[in-house]
């Protein structure tokens, strides 16, 4: 791999004492990375019990910010990759109501300079809005516990919901658009695989999922690998099927510091 960057590099600077930028170093570690992943992903399909899954990442720059590198090919817009997205971005499930089935969504989350945050969304789905408003309440009250010393007060935050399913409402996405800001703000993205379903409440409660086994059956249909989801929920979810518990890892959390820190798969 080194070799292929060294290779890369000399083609567009062939002068050994010329300055380098970061842009170009970027570009050279990732397409290198990519043409190795494609062969490590051929090894796993020739020899799945003898080749694991594997994630490619780097780091540049003084900030550090982990990078993954995955390939178009092992993408899709409605499948959940087991590859981290970058900070800011996670994969949800939408308990639905009503008027609505669950359905898949993924927050994005921008991060810039001023204060405050916006949903970007034309229009912006009501239901979504008022969750993200319980979202930013949480982080501001929660924020010594969630994000240390980073000061949310001073950034502003641009959302974007994208959804996948016929759901669009976005309702009881609070969960997941607070683990969205705060993968922002800590530069670090959440684990690979994962889809997060929870509702905030304005003083930091989870509110109880009703429908778990339909959930979990949904995660596993999109191919997710990891369920995050409340505590209240366990009961339910002992009737899972043999198939689906099979595929999906389930990881229970009490509060919203606890979905944090397993949503990182930090201990």
């Amino acid at each position: 791999m080194q070799r292929t960057v060294s290779g890369l590099l000399k083609l567009i600077s062939p002068d050994q004492n010329a300055e380098i930028s970061d842009e170009n170093v970027a570009w050279a570690v990732r397409l290198a990375l990519e043409v190795r992943r494609r062969v490590k992903e051929q090894q796993k399909r020739v020899g799945s019990a003898e080749f694991r899954n594997t994630h490619f990442s780097f780091q540049l720059g003084e900030d550090g910010v982990e990078q993954f590198v995955t390939t178009a090919e092992l993408q899709s817009d409605d499948t959940i990759s087991s590859d981290p997205l970058p900070p800011g971005q996670v994969w949800a499930l939408g308990v639905g109501g009503p008027e609505e089935h669950a359905g898949l969504y993924r927050v994005d989350v921008n991060m810039g300079p001023g204060s405050g945050v916006k949903v970007m969304n034309n229009p912006v789905p009501k239901a979504f809005q008022e969750r993200v408003r319980y979202a930013e309440q949480n982080l501001y009250a929660q924020a010594r516990s969630l994000v240390g010393e980073r000061e949310p007060r001073q950034h502003e935050f641009s959302l974007q919901l994208r959804a996948f399913d016929a759901a669009r409402s976005g309702a009881g996405l609070g969960l997941p658009a607070l683990l969205a800001l705060c993968s922002a703000l800590l530069e670090k993205s959440l684990r690979g695989g994962l889809i997060a379903v929870g509702n905030l409440n304005l003083g930091g409660g989870i509110d109880p999922v009703y429908n778990a086994v339909d959930l979990a059956e949904l995660a596993a249909e999109k191919r997710a690998t990891t369920l995050l989801i409340p505590i209240s929920a366990r009961r339910q979810l002992n009737d899972l099927s043999d198939d689906v518990a099979a595929r999906l890892t389930l990881l229970y959390y009490t509060a919203v510091r606890d979905a944090l820190l397993k949503a990182l798969g930090e201990p």
